[in-house]
């Protein structure tokens, strides 16, 4: 990887060699190996890891998460928040694993429709639910810093299995659950 990334320098008319840029094969290697880690796991056996039997029947909602990923039309870097619910049948599954998910998918070249869909996906084959939403807000550099130019663009995706498809109430009230609110004292 690094003679590529030496090889891209110089295409671009760069000079490897420069003080500056010595180290930038090695640098860029190491940030893409870490960018895209998410390869390496499998969410599903992350989330398998901490399901607790439970009877609890209500909506968990998970808000705010945040997401870093990289397209994978550009190799630029898409950020945002990822909003995940779900209704539990028989199964909880700690909360900190949601968010473990959400960065294994995103740690992988993606587009952020398919993102969305994999955390949902993920979750419904694992727990087994009455349902799950994923809603991700995310800024794409693709978009703003090349082509459109767009700074203030921001795109929004869902994903609704189970009763949040089925339901318009369930869904009615997961959207409102995850509208920004202004007055949580941090």
């Amino acid at each position: 990887m690094q003679n590529i990334i030496r090889d891209l320098l110089i295409k671009i008319g760069e000079d490897p060699d420069r003080e500056g840029l010595k180290k930038t094969p090695e640098r860029f290697e190491k940030a893409m190996r870490f960018l895209t880690k998410g390869y390496d796991e499998d969410p599903r056996e992350v989330l398998r890891g901490a399901v607790f039997h439970e009877r609890y029947d209500e909506m968990v909602t998970v808000k705010d998460i945040e997401v870093f990923s990289m397209c994978e039309h550009h190799l630029l870097p898409f950020f945002g928040k990822c909003h995940v619910g779900y209704i539990p049948r028989n199964n909880i599954v700690g909360l900190s694993k949601i968010a473990r998910v959400v960065d294994l998918y995103a740690r992988r070249l993606q587009v952020q429709e398919r993102l969305t869909q994999e955390i949902a996906t993920a979750l419904m084959d694992t727990l087994q639910p009455h349902g799950v939403a994923v809603v991700i807000e995310a800024f794409h550099l693709c978009m703003m810093m090349r082509g459109v130019e767009k700074t203030n663009s921001k795109a929004v995706t869902s994903a609704m299995l189970g009763v949040f498809r089925t339901r318009n109430s369930t869904r009615m009230e997961f959207m409102e659950l995850i509208k920004p609110n202004l007055n949580i004292v941090r």
